[in-house]
C-alpha cells in the first residue's frame, strides 16, 4: 500500500506515466490499481518525510517502450535502461510524489551461480 496526499492526482499520474489501470475506487482514501498480473493499492495520507517512501520492483514485458512512456509523462528517471548479469534489463524513476520504482525485463535465463547469488528451492 502506498501513501498520496491525494488518491484522484496519483491514479491519472500512475496510469498515464507509468500504464497502471483502475480496478476501483473506494471514495478519496483508497483505490487499487492494476500492475502487470498484480496490484497495488493506494491510500490517502500525507507524506512526512523521507521514511513514508517507498519503492516497488514492477515487471515489464519492454523496458524501454516503458521508460519512453513514462518520460513523456513527466516520470523522474533516476537510472536509464541497463542489463544486469541476473539476466534483468532495469530502469528506476521516482514518481511525483516521491515513491521509487524499478520497471524490469527478463532478458536471460542466468544460473545464479554465474553471477555469486546462492540458489534456493522452488
Amino acid at each position: 500500500m502506498l501513501g498520496y496526499p491525494e488518491i484522484g492526482p496519483a491514479i491519472e499520474w500512475l496510469c498515464n506515466a507509468l500504464g497502471f489501470t483502475l480496478r476501483l475506487r473506494i471514495g478519496d482514501h483508497r483505490a487499487p490499481l492494476n500492475v502487470g498480473d498484480g496490484a497495488v493499492i493506494l491510500s490517502q495520507r500525507e507524506l512526512v518525510g523521507r521514511d513514508d517512501f517507498q519503492s516497488v520492483l514492477v515487471r515489464v514485458e519492454d523496458v524501454d517502450a516503458h521508460i519512453e512512456r513514462a518520460r513523456k509523462n513527466g516520470a523522474h528517471v533516476l537510472s536509464e535502461p541497463k542489463d544486469h548479469m541476473f539476466g534483468e534489463r532495469q530502469y528506476n524513476v521516482e514518481d511525483f510524489a516521491g515513491h521509487r520504482w524499478t520497471f524490469s525485463q527478463s532478458i536471460a535465463d542466468a544460473d545464479p551461480v554465474t553471477w555469486g547469488g546462492t540458489p534456493g528451492q522452488l
